[in-house]
Protein backbone atom coordinates (compact mmCIF):
# COMPACT_ATOMS: atom_id res chain seq x y z
CA UNK A 1 0.00 0.00 0.00
CA UNK A 2 2.42 2.54 0.76
CA UNK A 3 4.66 1.34 -2.35
CA UNK A 4 1.78 2.12 -4.38
CA UNK A 5 1.27 5.86 -2.66
CA UNK A 6 5.03 6.39 -2.85
CA UNK A 7 4.90 5.68 -6.70
CA UNK A 8 1.47 8.12 -6.69
CA UNK A 9 3.09 11.21 -5.14
CA UNK A 10 5.90 10.28 -7.75
CA UNK A 11 3.78 10.54 -10.71
CA UNK A 12 2.43 13.84 -9.67
CA UNK A 13 5.48 15.45 -8.93
CA UNK A 14 6.60 14.31 -12.59
CA UNK A 15 3.81 15.74 -13.98
CA UNK A 16 3.91 18.90 -12.27
CA UNK A 17 5.42 21.53 -15.25
CA UNK A 18 8.51 23.48 -14.28
CA UNK A 19 7.81 26.84 -13.76
CA UNK A 20 10.92 29.15 -15.68
CA UNK A 21 12.15 31.82 -13.11
CA UNK A 22 13.35 34.81 -14.79
CA UNK A 23 16.47 36.47 -13.21
CA UNK A 24 15.33 40.66 -12.07
CA UNK A 25 17.84 41.97 -14.54
CA UNK A 26 15.79 39.76 -17.58
CA UNK A 27 12.85 41.43 -16.41
CA UNK A 28 14.20 45.19 -16.28
CA UNK A 29 15.96 44.50 -19.97
CA UNK A 30 12.31 43.71 -21.19
CA UNK A 31 11.32 47.20 -20.58
CA UNK A 32 13.38 48.87 -22.88
CA UNK A 33 16.00 51.47 -23.11
CA UNK A 34 13.78 54.19 -21.11
CA UNK A 35 13.04 51.52 -18.44
CA UNK A 36 16.67 50.53 -18.02
CA UNK A 37 17.64 54.16 -17.73
CA UNK A 38 14.93 55.10 -15.07
CA UNK A 39 16.10 51.53 -13.00
CA UNK A 40 19.40 52.75 -13.06
CA UNK A 41 18.81 56.30 -11.87
CA UNK A 42 16.88 54.65 -9.30
CA UNK A 43 19.54 52.11 -8.45
CA UNK A 44 22.06 55.02 -8.18
CA UNK A 45 19.52 57.21 -5.82
CA UNK A 46 19.14 53.51 -3.46
CA UNK A 47 23.10 53.52 -3.58
CA UNK A 48 23.29 57.50 -2.27
CA UNK A 49 19.87 56.30 0.70
CA UNK A 50 22.19 53.64 1.90
CA UNK A 51 24.76 55.55 2.31
CA UNK A 52 23.19 58.44 3.77
CA UNK A 53 21.83 56.18 6.22
CA UNK A 54 24.59 54.50 7.17
CA UNK A 55 26.98 57.63 7.84
CA UNK A 56 24.01 59.16 9.61
CA UNK A 57 23.26 56.32 12.19
CA UNK A 58 26.56 55.83 13.24
CA UNK A 59 27.46 59.62 13.24
CA UNK A 60 23.95 60.28 15.88
CA UNK A 61 24.78 56.98 17.61
CA UNK A 62 28.31 58.37 18.11
CA UNK A 63 27.14 61.89 19.40
CA UNK A 64 24.45 60.87 21.83
CA UNK A 65 26.97 58.51 23.55
CA UNK A 66 27.68 60.55 26.74
CA UNK A 67 28.90 59.58 30.28
CA UNK A 68 26.70 59.47 32.64
CA UNK A 69 29.12 61.17 35.43
CA UNK A 70 30.66 63.89 32.96
CA UNK A 71 27.98 66.17 34.39
CA UNK A 72 28.91 65.46 37.92
CA UNK A 73 32.56 65.56 36.97
CA UNK A 74 32.08 68.77 35.58
CA UNK A 75 30.12 70.12 38.60
CA UNK A 76 33.51 68.43 41.39
CA UNK A 77 35.80 70.92 39.02
CA UNK A 78 34.11 73.88 38.80
CA UNK A 79 33.19 73.74 42.25
CA UNK A 80 36.72 73.06 42.99
CA UNK A 81 37.87 76.32 40.85
CA UNK A 82 39.50 74.25 38.53
CA UNK A 83 38.32 75.42 35.40
CA UNK A 84 41.02 73.87 33.37
CA UNK A 85 40.86 70.83 34.64
CA UNK A 86 37.00 70.63 33.26
CA UNK A 87 37.91 72.45 29.87
CA UNK A 88 40.35 69.62 29.97
CA UNK A 89 37.72 66.75 30.15
CA UNK A 90 35.14 68.10 27.84
CA UNK A 91 38.38 67.91 25.30
CA UNK A 92 38.66 64.00 26.19
CA UNK A 93 34.84 63.89 25.22
CA UNK A 94 33.79 64.15 21.15
CA UNK A 95 30.77 65.19 21.82
CA UNK A 96 27.87 68.07 20.81
CA UNK A 97 27.43 68.17 24.52
CA UNK A 98 31.38 68.49 25.34
CA UNK A 99 32.04 71.07 23.12
CA UNK A 100 28.68 72.59 24.39
CA UNK A 101 29.63 72.37 28.11
CA UNK A 102 33.53 73.40 26.90
CA UNK A 103 31.53 77.16 25.40
CA UNK A 104 30.47 77.71 28.59
CA UNK A 105 33.12 76.96 30.40
CA UNK A 106 35.53 79.71 28.23
CA UNK A 107 32.48 82.32 29.08
CA UNK A 108 32.76 81.76 33.06
CA UNK A 109 33.04 85.27 34.53
CA UNK A 110 30.41 86.70 31.69
CA UNK A 111 27.06 87.24 32.71
CA UNK A 112 24.67 83.90 32.42
CA UNK A 113 22.99 85.17 29.41
CA UNK A 114 26.15 85.28 27.73
CA UNK A 115 27.12 82.03 28.36
CA UNK A 116 23.59 80.56 27.65
CA UNK A 117 23.86 82.63 24.05
CA UNK A 118 27.43 81.11 23.62
CA UNK A 119 26.00 77.41 24.16
CA UNK A 120 22.84 77.34 22.22
CA UNK A 121 25.03 78.71 19.12
CA UNK A 122 27.38 75.97 19.57
CA UNK A 123 24.03 73.68 20.25
CA UNK A 124 22.73 75.12 16.92
CA UNK A 125 25.80 73.82 14.79
CA UNK A 126 26.42 70.70 16.10
CA UNK A 127 22.11 70.12 15.08
CA UNK A 128 22.96 71.51 11.72
CA UNK A 129 25.78 69.01 11.53
CA UNK A 130 23.69 66.16 13.11
CA UNK A 131 21.00 66.89 10.32
CA UNK A 132 23.80 66.95 7.60
CA UNK A 133 22.24 65.25 4.56
CA UNK A 134 19.26 64.43 5.79
CA UNK A 135 17.02 66.72 3.50
CA UNK A 136 18.78 64.78 0.32
CA UNK A 137 17.63 61.28 1.88
CA UNK A 138 13.80 63.14 2.34
CA UNK A 139 14.09 64.49 -1.35
CA UNK A 140 14.97 60.47 -2.47
CA UNK A 141 11.92 58.98 -0.40
CA UNK A 142 9.94 61.84 -2.34
CA UNK A 143 10.96 61.59 -5.81
CA UNK A 144 11.94 57.63 -6.39
CA UNK A 145 8.06 57.01 -6.78
CA UNK A 146 7.40 60.07 -8.65
CA UNK A 147 10.07 58.87 -10.74
CA UNK A 148 8.79 55.22 -11.07
CA UNK A 149 5.46 56.45 -11.52
CA UNK A 150 6.99 58.43 -14.91
CA UNK A 151 8.25 55.23 -16.41
CA UNK A 152 4.17 53.47 -15.68
CA UNK A 153 3.41 56.28 -17.50
CA UNK A 154 5.78 56.20 -20.67
CA UNK A 155 5.72 52.47 -20.36
CA UNK A 156 1.97 52.80 -20.75
CA UNK A 157 2.38 55.07 -23.55
CA UNK A 158 4.58 52.52 -25.25
CA UNK A 159 1.94 50.11 -24.89
CA UNK A 160 -0.85 51.45 -26.51
CA UNK A 161 1.24 53.05 -29.23
CA UNK A 162 2.25 49.25 -30.22
CA UNK A 163 -1.38 48.84 -29.70
CA UNK A 164 -2.11 52.11 -32.63
CA UNK A 165 0.53 50.55 -34.80
CA UNK A 166 0.30 47.35 -34.99
CA UNK A 167 -2.08 44.74 -37.16
CA UNK A 168 -2.29 42.05 -34.95
CA UNK A 169 -2.27 43.07 -30.88
CA UNK A 170 -0.87 40.19 -29.05
CA UNK A 171 0.72 39.88 -25.69
CA UNK A 172 3.89 40.10 -26.73
CA UNK A 173 3.15 43.54 -28.51
CA UNK A 174 2.30 44.67 -25.26
CA UNK A 175 5.27 43.05 -23.15
CA UNK A 176 7.92 45.75 -23.03
CA UNK A 177 5.72 48.53 -22.06
CA UNK A 178 4.00 47.27 -19.30
CA UNK A 179 7.05 45.65 -17.98
CA UNK A 180 8.48 49.32 -17.98
CA UNK A 181 5.30 50.19 -16.14
CA UNK A 182 5.22 47.61 -13.18
CA UNK A 183 9.10 46.93 -13.19
CA UNK A 184 9.57 51.17 -12.61
CA UNK A 185 6.81 51.90 -10.12
CA UNK A 186 8.26 48.57 -8.10
CA UNK A 187 11.54 49.75 -7.94
CA UNK A 188 10.26 53.67 -7.06
CA UNK A 189 7.81 52.54 -4.79
CA UNK A 190 10.25 50.03 -2.90
CA UNK A 191 13.46 52.34 -2.56
CA UNK A 192 10.95 55.08 -1.56
CA UNK A 193 9.60 53.54 1.29
CA UNK A 194 13.14 52.53 2.58
CA UNK A 195 14.46 56.13 2.33
CA UNK A 196 11.13 57.60 4.35
CA UNK A 197 11.36 55.00 6.72
CA UNK A 198 14.97 55.43 7.28
CA UNK A 199 14.76 59.57 7.16
CA UNK A 200 12.46 58.82 10.10
CA UNK A 201 14.37 56.78 12.16
CA UNK A 202 17.36 59.33 11.60
CA UNK A 203 14.97 62.38 12.67
CA UNK A 204 13.82 60.53 15.88
CA UNK A 205 17.56 59.82 16.80
CA UNK A 206 18.42 63.70 16.49
CA UNK A 207 15.80 64.24 18.54
CA UNK A 208 16.85 61.94 21.22
CA UNK A 209 19.94 63.79 20.80
CA UNK A 210 18.65 66.87 20.80
CA UNK A 211 17.37 66.07 24.01
CA UNK A 212 19.95 65.30 25.95
CA UNK A 213 21.77 68.26 24.63
CA UNK A 214 19.06 70.28 26.00
CA UNK A 215 19.27 68.54 29.30
CA UNK A 216 22.95 68.90 29.97
CA UNK A 217 22.49 72.71 28.85
CA UNK A 218 20.13 72.98 32.13
CA UNK A 219 22.59 70.81 34.25
CA UNK A 220 25.23 72.87 33.35
CA UNK A 221 23.71 76.42 33.23
CA UNK A 222 22.32 75.26 37.10
CA UNK A 223 25.70 74.85 38.68
CA UNK A 224 27.01 78.07 37.58
CA UNK A 225 24.35 79.73 39.81
CA UNK A 226 24.84 76.48 42.70
CA UNK A 227 26.21 79.12 45.61
CA UNK A 228 29.78 78.78 46.25
CA UNK A 229 31.11 77.01 49.50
Amino acid sequence: MFNKMFFLFQEAADAEPEVEYERFYDLVLQGGPLGVAIVLILLFLSIVALYIFVERWFTIKRAGRMDENFINNIRAAVAAGNVAGAKSLCATHDTPVARMVEKGLVRIGKPLNDIDAAIENVGNLEIFKLEKNLSTLASIAGAAPMIGFFGTVTGMIMAFREMATQQNVTPDVLAGGIYQALITTACGLFIGILAFVGYNLLVASVEKVVFKMERSTVEFMDLLQEPSN
